[in-house]
């Protein structure tokens, strides 16, 4: 989403906060705007490409924000990478609110997206209201993310009615695998291809600002995004879309489970992780950890 300022004149005034939004993650240009929803109205207007990630504690948040990462995800995948669960089915709210309360604190800039986890939303548009303003006034939260199309689109309308934003994810959801039969790509052939459509344009119609669009083929999420007049953020859904995702750990190279396909690796921060913490181990047991440098005189 970042694009170049505008040149300046002789005597410029101070930047609006539309106008700094999309500046460069550039330290010296700080402070920077907070991104907000007409933020993404107009990226898809303009054809800027919107960058999200995954964030699960203050420390990377700070990273990611820093780095001038549009969107950052508190997602219920969590409870892979944080709590160690198989699936992120048992992830609750109560786990949840801690991590996004901390991102929300770092993030400066960023647009922060708490995920509402399976079992938050599903009973009704009331239970989802209920979540989603606890994620707002208790953790911080700019917006909330629901899995579904047609099917949750009530519960959109009732939370976007209420003024809370909502990032729509529809394609592949996560929280539906047993429904689905697994790791199941969606969108393919016609029938696929009618109801992804059908879902984007629920979401759109019940408010929804954006939407993501994971593991479907490339052609139908660019069919999507034709059809739609909110952004498209893709997980695994090519890159016609109007933006893109992904959970942190794939790319850093942190995480001990299969990369999935359409993931670029741009670190290897658990290997290196894993080498530092040999050496420490072997530099305590030689002698060589502490040395005189790290001690405190008697002074």
């Amino acid at each position: 989403m970042d694009k170049p300022a505008a040149a300046e004149t002789e005597a410029p005034a101070a930047p609006s906060e539309e106008a700094t939004a999309y500046g460069a993650a550039d330290q010296s240009k700080k402070p920077r705007a907070r991104i907000r929803v007409r933020h993404f109205a107009r990226a898809k207007r303009e054809s800027i490409r919107i960058t999200g990630l995954t964030s699960y504690d203050y420390l990377s948040a700070k990273i990611f924000d820093d780095a001038g990462i549009d969107f950052l995800l508190v997602g219920d995948s969590a409870g892979n990478t944080v709590f160690g669960y198989d699936t992120t089915l048992p992830v609750t709210v109560e786990e949840l609110m801690p991590l996004t309360a901390a991102v929300a604190r770092a993030a400066e800039r960023a647009l922060v997206v708490a995920d509402m986890p399976f079992g938050s939303y599903e009973a009704g548009s009331q239970e989802a209201l209920h979540n989603a303003t606890r994620f707002m006034k208790e953790a911080g939260a700019h917006a909330v993310k629901l899995e579904g199309g047609e099917r949750v689109a009530k519960q959109i309308r009732r939370i976007v009615d209420a003024g809370i934003p909502v990032l729509a994810h529809i394609g592949y959801t996560p929280q539906s695998e047993h429904g689905l039969g697994g790791h199941v790509i969606q969108g393919r052939g016609g029938e696929g291809l009618e109801q992804l459509l059908r879902d984007a344009r629920a979401v759109e119609e019940a408010g929804a600002f954006a939407v993501v669009i994971e593991m479907v083929p490339s052609d139908a999420a660019a069919a999507v995004t034709r059809e739609v007049g909110i952004p498209t953020i893709s997980v695994g859904a090519g890159p016609e879309c109007d933006g893109q995702l992904l959970v942190w750990t794939d790319w850093a190279g942190f995480s001990t489970g299969r990369t999935p396909r359409f993931v670029k690796q741009y670190a290897q921060i658990g290997q290196t992780l894993r080498d530092a913490a040999v050496e420490f181990q072997n530099d305590v047991r030689s002698g060589a950890y502490p040395a005189p440098e790290h001690e405190y005189d008697q002074g």
